[in-house]
C-alpha cells in the first residue's frame, strides 16, 4: 500500500508539473513553479495538489513571497535589499493602474505572471503590498519584540497569501478567513523558528525579546547558536503559541472547498512534532531534513479531504 501511494504521488507531481508546461507563456509559468520548488518546498508540494483552476494563479503568488522573502538571504547589504523590495511594492503599484496592459509591466516572469492573475481573479491588492511592506519593516527592525510581534508578522506575510488563496478560489466565507489567519500564524511562527540558524547569519534574532529576557538569554546567546535548556524553553514557548493557532485552524468549519487550501497544516503539524521528539532543541541537524514521508502524507490526506 505504501508503495502504491507513494507511486501515485511521484506519478502525479510530474503529470502537474507537465500541466503547467502547458498553459500559455510556460516559460513563465516554468519559472515561478521551479523557483517555488527551489525555495519553498513543502508548499510547492501543498499546491501541486490543488485543484487545475486553482494550481497554477497559486503558485505565481507563492513565487511573488519567495522573490520578496529571499530577498536578505540574496544580499547583506540593507540599501540593496530596501531598494530589491521598493521594487516589488512599484511593481505592486504599476500591475493595478487603470487600464494596465503586460506589455508596461518590469519584463520579470513573475511580475508578469502576476499581472495577468492578479487581472484574471481581481485578486486584492492590500494583501501583496502588506506582504512587501512586512518584509520592509523587518528588514529595519531586525527583532521581535514579543511573542504577539512575530504573530502579527505572520499575519501580514502568511495569512496574506492565503486570503489570495481564498481569493483566487472564488471563496468569500468569513469561516474561511478566521482558519487561515489561524493557519497563517501558525506558519509563519514555524518559519521564524526553522529560519533561527539562517537569521543568526545575518546578525538577526528571530525569537522575541520578551521570551530571551524572560529566561535570561541575550541575542548574543543565540546568534553564537548554542543549545542550551534556556533556549529550548524559548523554543517550547513558541512553538506552543504556533501549535495553538494549528489547532484553532483545524477547529473552524469551512467550506470543503477551502480543505485543499488548508493542507499545508499537515507540515506544520509534521514540524512541530519533530521538534518535539527533538525535546525542543532548535538547532538538531535531524531539524534541518524535510520529513520522507511528508509528500505520501499530503497526497493521502488530500485524498480524504483532511488537513
Amino acid at each position: 500500500m505504501f508503495q502504491v501511494n507513494r507511486f501515485k504521488m511521484s506519478l502525479f507531481i510530474r503529470r502537474s508539473l507537465a500541466t503547467l508546461s502547458k498553459e500559455p507563456n510556460p516559460n513563465s509559468l516554468d519559472y515561478c513553479s521551479n523557483i517555488v520548488r527551489q525555495y519553498d518546498y513543502e508548499n510547492f508540494l501543498s499546491t501541486l495538489l490543488l485543484t487545475k483552476a486553482v494550481r497554477s494563479p497559486a503558485l505565481v503568488v507563492r513565487a511573488f513571497n519567495v522573490e520578496i522573502a529571499r530577498v536578505q538571504d540574496t544580499t547583506s547589504d540593507p540599501q540593496i535589499a530596501a531598494m530589491r523590495l521598493q521594487f516589488w511594492y512599484d511593481t505592486v503599484g504599476t500591475i493595478y493602474k487603470k487600464d494596465q496592459q503586460v506589455r508596461n509591466v518590469p519584463a520579470n516572469p513573475v511580475a508578469q505572471e502576476l499581472f495577468k492573475v492578479c487581472s484574471s481573479y481581481k485578486l486584492p491588492r492590500r494583501y501583496l503590498e502588506r506582504l512587501v511592506m512586512a518584509r520592509n519593516n523587518l528588514l529595519k527592525t531586525k527583532y521581535f519584540q514579543t511573542l504577539e510581534d512575530v504573530e502579527k508578522y505572520a499575519e501580514e506575510t502568511v495569512s496574506s497569501i492565503y486570503y489570495l488563496l481564498l481569493s483566487i478560489a472564488g471563496v468569500a466565507d468569513v469561516h474561511a478567513d478566521h482558519a487561515v489567519s489561524h493557519l497563517g500564524k501558525a506558519q509563519g511562527i514555524v518559519n521564524l523558528l526553522r529560519s533561527t540558524q539562517v537569521a543568526s547569519h545575518h546578525k538577526m534574532v528571530s525569537l522575541p525579546m520578551d521570551l530571551l529576557m524572560k529566561y535570561q538569554l541575550s541575542q548574543e546567546n543565540v546568534l553564537r547558536g548554542g543549545d542550551s535548556e534556556n533556549l529550548r524553553n524559548v523554543t517550547f514557548d513558541v512553538a506552543s503559541r504556533a501549535n495553538s493557532h494549528l489547532q484553532k485552524a483545524r477547529s473552524i468549519s469551512v467550506p470543503k472547498t477551502v480543505h485543499q487550501i488548508l493542507l499545508p497544516a499537515i507540515a506544520v503539524d509534521n514540524y512541530l512534532k519533530r521538534l518535539e521528539q527533538c525535546n525542543f532543541n532548535i538547532y538538531d541537524k535531524k531539524l534541518k531534513l524535510t520529513s520522507g514521508m511528508l509528500p505520501l502524507n499530503l497526497y493521502i490526506n488530500s485524498l480524504f479531504s483532511k488537513y
